[in-house]
């Protein structure tokens, strides 16, 4: 039976200060005498070389300080970078694809919203005499003073009027090439050939006889060719005014019109509104207040028509100024009804139309003429020398 006192001391395993040396095997001759085995003798660890040393190893019945923080498991050298969960990516892609698809669906429903406009604007069947040579393109466009859009409260409306239907107040070419936009004023009461009766007669006669004619008698008269036809109706043209938010208008002095409407008691560029505006291409006795004297225009039609063309050059520079897309489309919408085009001009036409405005000259084209007086009344006989080379820049 072996002594407890020569039993080994038991050992924490845990414990590495400490080496356990198991006992060396008996010789035979000690076979038959047992004696105590020895505990074994704890082997205290070498120094490490050099001089070397090392930190002690912690005792373990003492809590190991806490060291300082490593780097996080995501950033640990030697590691990629996890990539964003699944469903943040998810999250991303699809905020992406509702926004294309509601840009898609504007871009759809404005231009099905344009188709609609488009379609209700009247056509005119001229395409057979219109032509395709010329450098350029050339708009002919007639403002017209119908009576039939009038309402109550409008300049010039009397409800005991007879109707007398559509009338041309001005004439113009429009001329686009090159990205630029000149004005050329054809008056009313110009002296010429009208086209299919043999005859001359007031440039406004060839209009009462139908588009067609006056389309030809342009041509044919003046040399110019006609590649697009607009009438544009100047009732319509307040809307549009109206819907663009006012159109300034310099005015050179004070001026009234009690036949029409216009009262403008500044001089100065003048914010017109619909109702002002219709008042103020439509004056017939145009009266200025200079230096407190009021005193009417003296040149009748071709002051009217200076007017207008410079009304509608304004009109024209503030739609190229207008980003406001909600603007331009109530402003289109609300002249859709006093428009009437050539029944070739396609909706892409218009676009381009609307893109060469903004680069419209604000400086128009004059023909050179003469009053006269013959058996049809009070005419403009055209100065032909002078007025080729005015009419060669849109031919």
């Amino acid at each position: 039976m072996t002594d407890r006192f020569h039993e080994p001391e038991r050992q924490s395993p845990s414990d590495p200060r400490r080496v356990f040396v198991p006992a060396p095997p008996a010789s035979p001759g000690d076979a038959g005498t047992q004696r105590p085995s020895a505990p074994p003798r704890p082997v205290r660890p070498q120094r490490p070389p050099n001089g070397a040393r090392t930190r002690p190893l912690p005792r373990p019945d003492r809590p190991i300080p806490p060291g300082p923080p490593g780097p996080p498991p995501d950033e640990a050298p030697g590691r990629a970078r996890p990539s964003r969960p699944w469903w943040r990516r998810l999250r991303w892609r699809r905020v992406l694809a509702i926004t294309a698809v509601l840009l898609l669906l504007a871009m759809l429903g404005g231009y099905l919203w344009a188709r609609s406009v488009w379609n209700r604007i009247d056509r005119v069947d001229v395409s057979a005499v219109l032509s395709d040579g010329g450098n350029g393109t050339n708009y002919l466009i007639v403002g017209s003073d119908s009576r039939d859009n009038l309402q109550e409260g409008d300049p010039g409306f009397d409800p005991n009027a007879e109707r007398l239907g559509q009338r041309s107040d001005t004439m113009m070419i429009l001329h686009l090439e090159g990205g630029k936009a000149q004005m050329l004023s054809l008056p009313r009461d110009l002296y010429v050939d009208i086209a299919d009766t043999g005859g001359k007669a007031k440039l406004n006669a060839a209009y009462n006889g139908g588009p067609e004619r006056l389309i030809k008698t342009v041509t044919d008269s003046l040399g110019i060719p006609v590649n697009r036809y607009m009438e544009v109706d100047f009732v319509s043209f307040a809307g549009l005014v109206d819907g663009l938010g006012g159109v300034t208008v310099d005015f050179e002095n004070p001026a009234f019109d009690p036949k029409s409407g216009l009262n403008v008691t500044q001089s100065g560029p003048v914010e017109l509104d619909g109702h002002q505006a219709l008042a103020y291409v439509r004056s017939r006795t145009y009266t200025e207040v200079i230096n407190g004297e009021q005193q009417v225009e003296p040149t009748g039609d071709l002051g009217r028509i200076e007017r207008q063309q410079k009304f509608l050059r304004a009109v024209f520079a503030k739609l190229s100024d207008t980003k406001n897309p909600i603007a331009l489309a109530r402003a289109f919408s609300g002249m859709s009804s006093g428009l009437r085009i050539d029944d070739d001009m396609s909706m892409l036409d218009a676009f381009r139309l609307g893109w060469a405005l903004r680069g419209i000259d604000t400086k128009a084209l004059v023909l050179p003429v003469d009053p006269d007086r013959n058996e049809a009344g009070a005419v403009l006989i055209l100065r032909e020398d002078e007025a080729q080379p005015i009419l060669d820049q849109v031919r």
